[in-house]
């Protein structure tokens, strides 16, 4: 049986009852961030939240963007979803809408980041009193970029800070006086996760998500392709192509140039040198192309579902993926966006791509 993070319990500390009622009192809609480290009980205050507002006849819109440890389906996206009955765990809502950001950690991701939840928001207040944006616990580091710039494209009324030992005073110290922010105590109840138990509940939540998937053939010729360098630039020449293979004892499947550099997808056939100057030649081996995650994204940019990329076929432009999404879906796909991670559709995580591996 999955874990569970976040279920509603009964034993509410004040300082959650005082931030539910500053929350009611304020003009609608009022948006509220919740920040807090890895661990802190965000995902708990969030349903807590929601709740006891659905009780209070409010409606409540909440924006899942913990990529990592998604309560909505699926990760690698941040959801939004309406509550409009009582609930014990977000894995229960229907989402309403997804962004894609295709990959369970925000770093190097802070613009996918930041866009997702100010559209999401955005679109959120137009349909509910409160919007609750549960967020990532990385605070630290990189993390208190994200979450400032997170703050300032949003815009919350109220921020919730579950402030564990002063750790989100870098986030907060520009905000001082200019914004409402609730510092709450961090629950000694709040249980801490190992690497490894979250990694097991991606799993189960991955497993959850693809269940049911089948495979399909997607002719990319007739989709925007984004996410990605592979299709941009020009061509190589047979010259250039023949150049590479004969340096680097490649066997090139694919080859673009791209501004000033050039971008390669290669099979190794034999021993040969190795050093590359990135600024000139980026290269990946056409079998880190399979199991990469894929956005199926709509008209307006949001992400209809997720796909996982099988095989490509560069010469005819064709993509085998495995998606859980049905034919009318699919209809409504206009653009595949690549992501940053490889996945199985058993749930099993195969690593992490950099920014600019593809």
């Amino acid at each position: 049986m999955a874990m569970n993070k976040a279920s509603l319990t009964q034993d509410v500390p004040p300082d959650r009852v005082e931030a539910m009622e500053k929350i009611i009192e304020r003009p609608k809609p009022v948006k509220v961030m919740i920040l807090g480290g890895v661990d802190t009980g965000k995902t708990t205050l969030t349903v807590y939240l929601a709740n006891a507002l659905v009780e209070q006849g409010l409606k409540v819109a909440i924006i899942d963007s913990d990529v990592g440890q998604k309560g909505i389906l699926p990760p690698a996206t941040i959801s939004l979803a309406l509550a409009e009955a009582p609930f014990s765990s977000l894995g229960e809502l229907s989402p309403l809408k997804h962004y894609f950001v295709g990959t369970v950690t925000p770093n190097q991701h802070f613009a996918e980041m930041v866009v997702g939840v100010t559209r999401l928001a955005r679109l959120a207040q137009e349909v509910a009193d409160v919007v609750l944006i549960d967020t990532t616990g990385l605070v630290h580091g990189p993390g208190v970029e994200l979450k400032r710039m997170k703050i300032e494209a949003v815009g919350p009324d109220i921020v919730l800070a579950l402030d564990r030992e002063g750790e989100l005073a870098p986030i907060l110290k520009p905000f001082e006086g200019k914004l409402d922010v609730v510092k709450l105590q961090v629950s000694d109840k709040a249980r801490s996760y190992s690497r490894g138990e979250r990694r097991d509940m991606r799993r189960e939540k991955w497993r959850a998500y693809f269940r049911g998937v089948r495979p399909i053939t997607l002719d990319l010729s007739k989709f925007v392709i984004t996410g990605t360098s592979l299709f941009q630039g020009r061509p190589l020449s047979e010259e250039e192509k023949g150049l590479l293979e004969g340096i680097f004892k490649w066997l090139i499947l694919h080859g673009r140039k791209v501004g000033g550099r050039y971008f390669i997808v290669k099979a190794d056939v034999g021993e040969g040198p190795r050093s590359v100057d990135r600024n000139v030649l980026r290269y990946i081996d056409f079998d880190r192309l399979s199991n990469i995650l894929l956005g199926l994204i709509d008209e307006d940019g949001f992400c209809l579902g997720l796909g996982i990329l099988k095989l490509l076929n560069f010469g005819d432009m064709k993509a085998e993926i495995l998606t859980p999404l049905d034919d009318g879906e699919l209809a409504r796909v206009k653009e595949i966006r690549f992501g940053r991670m490889r996945v199985r559709e058993d749930g099993e995580e195969l690593g992490l791509l950099d920014r600019d591996a593809l």
